[in-house]
């Protein structure tokens, strides 16, 4: 590299400020349908959607591709190019990315590890990011990201992309309006099978692949397949669980039904590893449970095991209320619950079965009225990232940092306490546990240098 990485952190944290004003002020004057430069990092599996659609829109240009295995690359390049005409740039170290001025954004698509150091330094670096779910690896790490995007100016959208929708949109509005009543409770259910990973041995790095960069901040491991390609979804050194990995989807919609703005204070997860005998270290069961200062609850049940359905459903979510409930089946539906007291014309002369009656009536369940749509465009949530960057407005985001941060935490405080074993009790405001060391060690990790989160971004 040009420069080392402590020469690019004191680089940035002096010119930061400068760049990001400088930054500002350039988009502020540029006619929209100038092209925005954006970089994708991490272009195998979800990543092949961020490339596919910021090459497919007008006025936006991949100008990079960046992965540490050089093995994607053609088939990438040939993808882009036939979706907008050019072939992007190559890169396998994304900080050469950041020391570009040619380049407005990136698009971060990379395992969990990775996202909240890559935001961190593309807002140091004057980049706006667009940046995949779970947005951070650690609760800590999300607050950096908050701190970092607030000091630098800079649009950053996680992709919790449910909040696009113009039908999630609709529901939840209609759950925070109180159009079933008071909601008191929500669930979220994943019940999504995986194959096991079975048991490999280690073995060669392959030609092409830039292992240590791959690692990054995670301990060093000698090079598996397992540890690889999508395997790093089970093991604690890169993945947040199933419940970061899918979970956050569905809890970030119902905290958004429930209007919730602040952390929860009680945590409990139970749950374990069933059934498989693999190199697998998360659980493939998870039960979790939030409770907010008020009261609410919020829940998670996460399995990769067979299950059946939850209600007809296999991965969404339920709002509970006092008049019935509104669940995600193929579609958002509102139900009524209704008690209807039993008549017992059997009951012998004298004595009275009123109590049963009470105990144990009849539910009925009618369909609840229509939840309607609201009067809004359907935009993409990379396409709303876009016009973000052109407009500075970061209130305009469907899922601004911030939002993002709140929801992506609930992954984090399920995962702590699951892996303490015990209830905890936690402080939203300083986003600490009460006296609990054990717990608060979880709540950042030990960085590997050079790639260490910054104590001040």
């Amino acid at each position: 590299m040009a420069t080392t990485r402590r020469k690019f952190v004191t680089k940035t944290a002096l010119g930061a400020g400068i760049a990001a004003a400088s930054a500002q002020a350039s988009r502020a004057q540029t006619a929209p349908s100038d092209a925005v430069n954006i970089a994708v990092i991490g272009i195998r599996g979800r990543g092949r959607s961020h490339y596919r659609e910021f090459a497919a829109m007008p006025g936006v240009r991949v100008t990079h591709l960046c992965d540490i295995d050089e093995r994607l690359f053609a088939d990438a390049l040939a993808e882009v190019e036939g979706v907008a005409g050019y072939r992007p740039e190559t890169e396998t170290d994304f900080r050469r990315l950041l020391e570009r001025d040619d380049i407005d954004a990136i698009s971060v698509a990379t395992p969990d590890h990775w996202h909240a150091l890559m935001t961190v330094w593309g807002c140091q670096a004057g980049k706006d990011v667009y940046c995949e779910k779970p947005c951070s690896y650690t609760l800590r790490e999300g607050r950096k990201m908050v701190e970092a995007a607030r000091k630098y100016g800079r649009m950053v959208q996680v992709g919790l992309q449910r909040r696009s929708s113009r039908r999630v949109q609709s529901v939840t509005s209609y759950v925070r309006s109180g159009g079933l009543g008071k909601a008191y409770r929500a669930k979220a259910v994943v019940y999504r099978g995986r194959i096991s990973i079975g048991k490999v041995q280690e073995s060669s790095i392959p030609e092409g692949v830039n292992w240590d960069l791959y690692l990054g901040p995670a301990p060093y491991r000698a090079f598996d397949l397992n540890r690889f390609h999508y395997g790093w979804h089970f093991f604690w050194d890169t993945s947040t669980s199933e419940v970061g990995n899918n979970g956050v989807h569905h809890l970030d919609v119902l905290r958004w039904g429930l209007d919730k703005q602040a952390h929860p204070v009680k945590i409990h997860c139970a749950g374990g590893q069933f059934v498989e005998d693999s190199d697998s270290e998360v659980p493939n069961v998870q039960v979790g449970t939030f409770e907010y200062a008020d009261g609410t609850l919020l829940e998670i049940e996460a399995t990769t095991l067979y299950s059946p359905s939850f209600g007809g459903v296999r991965v969404g979510g339920f709002f509970f209320t006092d008049q019935g409930y509104i669940g995600s089946h193929d579609n958002w539906r509102a139900t009524r619950g209704q008690f209807l007291p039993r008549d017992r014309p059997d009951s012998p002369a004298g004595v009275s079965y009123r109590t049963n009656n009470l105990s144990f009536p009849d539910i009925s369940y009618p369909p609840g009225p229509e939840i309607p749509d609201l009067d809004l465009p359907e935009v993409s949530h990379f396409q709303n990232f876009i016009e973000c960057v052109r407009s500075r407005k970061r209130e305009d985001l469907n899922c601004e940092v911030e939002q993002g941060h709140l929801s992506t935490s609930l992954c984090h405080l399920a995962n702590i306490a699951y892996r303490v074993g015990r209830k905890l009790e936690f402080d939203p405001q300083s986003e600490t546990f009460a006296d609990d060391e054990a717990a608060n060690a979880l709540l950042t990790r030990e960085y590997r240098e050079p790639y260490v989160m910054p104590d001040q971004v």
